[in-house]
């Protein structure tokens, strides 16, 4: 079916494989759409409306099969009405960064990124004194004093990395767009930052009294949960569900225990839903889309994790698809933080937990790296000074037995 056309159904792109070289599935409905599928497998729709002359309309599968037929008609009217689609056409030498982001870049980041408007708001906040100034006289020498003003502000050389990361893929979309020529932040490099970083977890006092302080939250939201519903007996009104005392007072334990116990990062525990879950096999899957690194990955759960998803999920009736169906939670994080006198410690400061107790337990950095997620494993390499002991011994097997070094002669 390769390069040939043929109806797309889900199921036949979903089954496409990634070969050696890339290919199209060509649409038999929409005369000019095709599916791109690279080597890597990477799915990308595109339409074509002249011979040899095409445009990217999205990825699959943030952007469905119908969704890409409602486009590729869109795009396929245009050029039989004007000749050359919009899409196609010269773009004005004059659109400033913020025309830019909110009529063409916004859209598309919306449909194609997983945090696209909060990418677009992004560069909008940092890079404000630039909003209004036309694409094409923006220069890397302008984002370097930038830069250095950042730094000189005591904003660390990680954050100036992401914003700048942010804004060079913008202005990447702005010159395969047409808007620019080229893309002026191509030749920028990276800040350089300490590798290893600071790791802050913690200490088993201050586990003990965060584990302390989500017990004595629990109980106080039953309690006032059983006062509430008193109150409104009297009053003739509808009772909310009881809470027993083996539940939870809402989520925010379930929440820190999962990621205490997984190392997942936050964005990742929003996500996943109970059909992620096997508590028989007692494992979870991160999806792809929802994972940092783009791919998915296994995640074992120990017998804590099994036990609190057993209990939240009995105490949820199985009714919700999202496990934590829930806004930011960085009051409650905030109260329960002050409540166990533990301070200078984030909600991802979990994660750093979760990966020091294991290199301190003696995993290797590398089973740390599958579970954590990470493409690289410089990223673990943070965590590599908290293993003194096991580093000790294996220095220590050079001279074991006494049958080398001075001490032996």
């Amino acid at each position: 079916m390769y390069n040939t056309r043929t109806t797309l159904t889900r199921a036949m792109i979903d089954g496409a494989k990634a070969q050696a070289k890339p290919y199209r599935l060509w649409d038999a409905r929409v005369p000019g759409l095709f599916m791109r599928v690279q080597p890597s497998g990477a799915k990308t729709w595109n339409v074509q409306w002249a011979r040899a002359t095409s445009k990217s309309l999205g990825r699959y599968p943030i952007l469905t099969l119908d969704g890409a037929r409602t486009q590729a008609l869109a795009v396929l009217s245009d050029a039989a009405t004007n000749g050359t689609p919009a899409a196609a056409r010269p773009k004005p030498t004059t659109t400033t960064l913020r025309t830019f982001l909110d009529t063409e870049y916004l859209p598309w980041a919306t449909a194609n990124l997983k945090w696209g408007a909060g990418t677009c708001s992004r560069i909008k906040s940092v890079f404000s004194e630039h909003l209004d100034r036309p694409l094409r006289e923006i220069t890397s020498w302008m984002i370097e004093r930038w830069r250095t003003r950042r730094l000189e502000s005591e904003v660390t050389p990680n954050t100036c990395n992401r914003d700048i990361a942010s804004l060079r893929s913008a202005l990447s979309k702005a010159a395969e767009w047409d808007f620019l020529q080229q893309n002026p932040l191509s030749a920028i490099k990276i800040a350089k930052v300490d590798a290893v970083g600071i790791v802050r977890f913690l200490s088993d006092d201050e586990e003990k009294r965060l584990r302390e302080a989500l017990a004595k939250r629990d109980v106080d939201l039953r309690s006032a949960r059983k006062r509430a519903n008193e109150w409104r007996v009297e009053r003739g009104k509808e009772q909310k569900r009881l809470i027993d005392n083996e539940s939870f007072g809402d989520h925010l334990t379930p929440l820190i225990l999962l990621a205490m116990n997984t190392g997942l990062r936050r964005g990742e525990l929003t996500s996943i839903t109970w059909a992620d879950i096997d508590l028989d096999a007692k494992y979870l899957s991160v999806r792809a889309g929802y994972a940092k690194s783009g791919k998915a990955r296994y995640v074992p759960l120990n017998s804590e994790a099994v036990a609190v998803l057993t209990r939240w999920k009995r105490q949820q009736c199985g009714d919700e698809m999202l496990i934590f169906n829930l806004a930011d939670p960085k009051t409650a994080w905030a109260r329960l933080l002050s409540a166990a006198q533990v301070e200078n410690f984030r909600f991802h400061d979990l994660r750093h937990h979760f990966a020091s107790r294991m290199v301190m337990a003696g995993v290797d950095l590398n089973t740390v790296r599958e579970l954590l997620g990470h493409a690289d494993l410089k990223m673990t390499l943070r965590y590599a000074h908290l293993a003194p002991k096991h580093k000790a011994e294996a220095v220590e097997r050079l001279v074991s037995g006494g049958t080398h070094g001075w001490q032996s002669q």
